[in-house]
């Protein structure tokens, strides 16, 4: 079995993996000193999706298609909405906050397009909201490691969308979390109709599309 110390040797110096994916895809990878973001930048662009929150590497492999037909639904019920009241846009993967030495990829997130000065990622403006899409490999994390590090951040809504419950789990700070069933609500601008979603409709038939142990 290949070591924890093994597999970050081997991901640093981009050796292949595909022996070992299924092994090293469903864990987060911790080191005695903690993961820097100068390391994280020398990862593969193999693929998989790499974040560092708090020192800890968190490796996800390619989505199913049930985690992405929820990201897609959900993306285009925010968009029309974002930019009507002039939010910015609604990113996906690849788009990152980053923060206190921890870089983060969503699954969806709602920021300002403004780039000022700087294009960094560390100097973009803090999202409005975050959304993570919980897989089974990723749950831990979702609920815990993420939660924490975005209410750090300062995101003001930070959405867990939970297919295996049909819920969403909503985190604010300051705030008792919210679980919403059958309707989701939405009011970032004060004195503004919030939006609301549906999230019956967001589940529907996602039996069709059964979510791999190894999706992200």
């Amino acid at each position: 079995m290949m070591t924890l110390a093994t597999l970050a040797r081997a991901i640093l110096a981009h050796e292949p993996l595909e022996a070992h994916s299924e092994e090293w895809c469903k864990m987060s990878m911790p080191k005695a000193a903690g993961w820097t973001l100068e390391e994280l930048h020398r990862l593969p662009d193999d693929g998989n999706k790499y974040e560092l929150v708090r020192g800890r590497l968190f490796v996800t492999p390619a989505p199913s298609q049930q985690h992405e037909i929820i990201a897609a639904l959900l993306a285009r019920l925010l968009d029309p909405y974002v930019a009507q009241l002039g939010l910015g846009f609604v990113f996906r993967p690849r788009a990152v906050i980053s923060f206190d030495g921890s870089e983060a990829e969503p699954d969806l997130m709602v920021r300002s397009g403004e780039l000022g000065e700087s294009e960094r990622w560390e100097d973009a403006p803090t999202p409005c909201l975050v959304v993570e899409i919980v897989s089974p490999t990723t749950r831990r994390r979702d609920f815990l490691d993420k939660r924490t590090f975005y209410r750090d951040a300062g995101i003001p809504e930070y959405w867990i969308v939970d297919s295996r419950t049909r819920s969403v789990r909503v985190a604010r700070p300051g705030a008792e979390d919210i679980s919403a069933m059958g309707t989701l609500t939405w009011a970032p601008v004060p004195a503004v109709p919030a939006l609301t979603i549906d999230l019956d409709a967001v589940f529907a038939g996602l039996s069709r599309y059964p979510e791999a142990d190894a999706s992200g």
